[in-house]
């Protein structure tokens, strides 16, 4: 029927507004929504350990865990994006993450921790990027990175917003209401949201970009990996180490930024604004740099990218004063939101759209797997050294390598050849 409906366009005929926009607000809100009340968990650190007198690696395991289950879980729901359409899969996200977040209010011992946030959590997260951004894939071609960052930019806004706000709400109240209040809230929003999402132009008989039926995208599935065929290229490995560490070093900072600061004799108010900071840097570094990869393309983009991570984070070993540490936030934020954007459009460029949901959700799977290590990793050192210094010498290290990867991706022949 899709198909059909496509074919009925006329050559003179063009919508008069395109739905792949309303397509692009609703997925600006959930990723507003889930993004950033994601990245509070510094904020709600330091009382919970504080309270029940956990260690922090103990601290940090939920987050690990949840991150590797979104990414485990991602799988299934970029299939289920491929075949069932965004507006089913994020209806059921939102109804998890939201209970997630209302049962975290109830938290008495660590496996409630663990499960709460470990689990339910992490299946109401596993669609936010697989069905959004595979589903914006979709929608438009010739402007898919400056709309896929975009989108990203609402994480980023997330990240501005609700860490002030969640550390408002435990300042002034304790971080059990902080978690009703936010679970509610992404509850109701989230779930309003994803009805208005919709799998592809042809649902709407429309095509990519709003474009007439005579345009270039009449061709789009000229590229068409399976992901049997995919994770049998270098490209796909490539691609996937370099997330893997990318996403590595984002867990790791977005976990132990906020007790880091702290730590330094820093104001609790001060940390929350660096942690802000981040998130209003990287909607710069969305927009910015997924624009510029429609323009120079995503190698050279992608490049850039992971050069100004290094020097955020080397820049952060001698971080030691609040303007520092501004500083290393808003190189840091620009390249976070940057990286973030630029993975999806890669895989689309790569692989094609006909299995992108699934290809873009093992190749995220793999990244998580380095954000689960990572948070682990800095709190066991942490507990060890009382520092995070190794840590972050750590984490400067793999985005040298980074670099050397992302210099060795090259487009794949016409039948697939490496």
């Amino acid at each position: 029927m899709s198909n059909q409906k496509v074919l009925n366009l006329g050559a003179g005929e063009k919508p008069r507004f395109f739905y792949g926009y309303i397509v692009g607000v609703a997925a600006f809100l959930i990723q507003l929504l889930v993004w950033g009340t994601y990245n509070t968990f510094g904020v709600f650190f330091k009382p919970m350990s504080s309270e029940f007198g956990w260690t922090r690696a103990m601290t940090s395991g939920p987050r690990s865990l949840c991150f590797l289950l979104i990414g485990l879980v991602g799988i299934i729901v970029g299939r289920l994006n491929d075949r069932f359409g965004p507006r089913l899969v994020m209806t059921v996200c939102g109804l998890f993450l939201g209970l997630g977040y209302l049962l975290m209010s109830q938290v008495e011992d660590i496996w409630h921790f663990y499960l709460f946030y470990g689990v339910v959590i992490a299946l109401g997260m596993s669609g936010s990027d697989i069905s959004l951004l595979s589903t914006l894939a979709r929608w438009f071609v010739k402007k898919r990175g400056m709309m896929t960052g975009i989108i990203k930019a609402g994480a980023g806004m997330g990240m501005l917003i609700m860490p002030l706000v969640a550390n408002w709400l435990v300042s002034n109240y304790d971080w059990r209401t902080s978690y009703i209040v936010i679970g509610f809230v992404v509850l109701v929003f989230s779930v309003l949201a994803a009805q208005f999402l919709r799998r592809d132009p042809g649902q709407k008989g429309l095509l990519p970009d709003g474009d007439k039926a005579e345009g270039k995208n009449l061709n789009l599935e000229a590229t068409r990996f399976s992901l049997k065929k995919a994770i049998h290229t270098r490209q796909f490995w490539i691609l996937s180490a370099i997330y893997f560490l990318f996403v590595l070093c984002a867990h790791t900072l977005i976990t132990h930024i906020y007790p880091h600061v702290v730590d330094l004799g820093i104001a609790e108010a001060t940390a929350a604004n660096i942690l802000a900071t981040i998130g209003g840097a990287s909607i710069a570094g969305r927009f910015i740099m997924g624009s510029a990869s429609d323009r120079v393309g995503n190698k050279l983009t992608l490049i850039v990218t992971l050069a100004m991570l290094g020097v955020a984070l080397f820049w952060l070993l001698v971080a030691k004063e609040a303007w520092m540490l501004y500083t290393f936030a808003a190189l840091y934020g620009f390249a976070h939101g940057s990286l973030f954007t630029l993975i999806s459009p890669i895989v689309a460029e790569l692989f094609g759209l006909s299995s992108h949901g699934v290809i873009f959700g093992t190749v995220t799977f793999i990244g998580t797997v380095g954000g689960t290590i990572g948070p682990v990793m800095a709190g066991y050192i942490f507990d060890v050294t009382s520092s995070y210094q190794l840590g972050f010498i750590i984490l400067a290290a793999t985005s040298v390598i980074g670099i050397m990867l992302a210099s060795l991706l090259r487009p794949i022949g016409r039948r697939g050849e490496n």
